[in-house]
């Protein structure tokens, strides 16, 4: 028994110095109790030529878990006669940030994929980057928000888009961008606030960009919703300008663009409406009777030239010549006489 506890001695003083650095281990092994998965046994020459292995029990060997790997560089894994195995679990190293392992036994991790993320160690698998953030490399362990100007909607997205013309995001993390409010638009791609409209234009909250005021129409202040009539009895030139003033010899119905005039020397202005001025009264009485004159002189004209063609066709039944003669010593043209016969 003293021999048997001389070698034992030994081979722990030997174990030890080759293990000093490696925490994992338990200092505590005797001849006769079992430390944590080590213990002594009767030397046997094992099939690994890392020194020490001889006194350790590799019946215990276990695949590390997902989330982790066995490192070759640490005698209680090493020991081990497969790959990807330890002594214990404890001798697994974790995955760091970033890296992942969803296999039990395997002696490396992988790095996440673009768009996906691990920010804790030991992770089995990737989260995918929520929407409003992104991540274009591999190994990420943490996503990026996206700029203000730029959004994304889906998920384990690897860029940001820019807002459309017409909406803006102005903070960052956005997975959409929003409609400009009613009287503002933004004219660029990746707005990150909007402009008011100018004045003499406008923008109801269900369009994108701003409109010009339709014809008859004014607004003279930024950023609204709608335009103005132009009222009564002004006129408005230009959508950008106030109502002008209409002149008391003109017409300026609500929505006109200009002035209305009468018709100078012919119309006269009366109230809301023009009429014939006197001239153009007596004008038109003097061209109705010539022109009544000279329906009448043609209706004459016609029928004196239907009398002479009527004369004409009737002439030579009137006047029959008749060759003179006798007939039985009778003039041919004598009334004949029965002659009782």
């Amino acid at each position: 028994m003293a021999d048997w506890g001389l070698r034992d001695v030994v081979t722990v003083a030997c174990l030890l110095g080759l293990v000093k650095s490696q925490t994992t281990l338990t200092p505590a092994m005797t001849i006769t109790t079992v430390g944590v998965n080590v213990t002594t046994t009767i030397p046997v020459m094992p099939s690994t030529t890392v020194p020490g292995c001889s006194v350790l029990n590799l019946t215990t060997c276990e695949a590390c878990a997902p989330g982790s790997y066995s490192d070759n560089e640490t005698l209680l894994c090493s020991c081990c006669l497969e790959t990807g195995m330890c002594m214990f679990p404890g001798a697994c190293l974790p995955c760091i940030r970033g890296f992942y392992q969803q296999l039990a036994g395997q002696q490396t991790c992988l790095p996440c994929t673009p768009g996906f993320y691990t920010n804790f160690t030991g992770s089995p698998v990737c989260q995918a980057c929520s929407p409003g953030s992104y991540s274009n490399n591999s190994g990420s362990f943490i996503c990026t928000p996206c700029i203000p100007g730029f959004y994304r909607s889906e998920l384990n997205a690897t860029f940001c888009n820019p807002c459309p013309e017409g909406t803006y995001c102005n903070s960052s993390g956005c997975s959409q961008c929003r409609i400009c409010p009613a009287g503002s638009e933004s004219l660029q791609i990746g707005a990150k606030e909007c402009t008011p409209c100018r004045p003499g234009m406008h923008k109801p909250s269900q369009q994108t960009v701003c409109q010009i005021c339709n014809s008859g129409f004014y607004q003279v202040s930024w950023g609204q919703e709608t335009c103005n009539i132009c009222p009564e009895n002004h006129y408005c030139p230009s959508p950008d300008v106030n109502p002008v003033q209409c002149p008391s010899d003109a017409f300026c119905p609500e929505g006109s663009t200009a002035p209305g005039y009468c018709m100078e020397t012919f119309f006269k202005k009366a109230g809301d409406t023009c009429e014939l001025a006197p001239v153009t009264i007596a004008l038109l009485v003097i061209g109705g009777g010539v022109a009544l004159l000279f329906v009448v002189i043609l209706v004459l004209r016609r029928k004196r030239d239907t009398d002479g063609e009527l004369s004409l066709a009737r002439a030579p039944l009137l006047r029959k010549e008749r060759p003179p003669g006798r007939l039985y010593g009778v003039p041919c043209d004598a009334e004949p006489v029965y002659a009782g016969w």
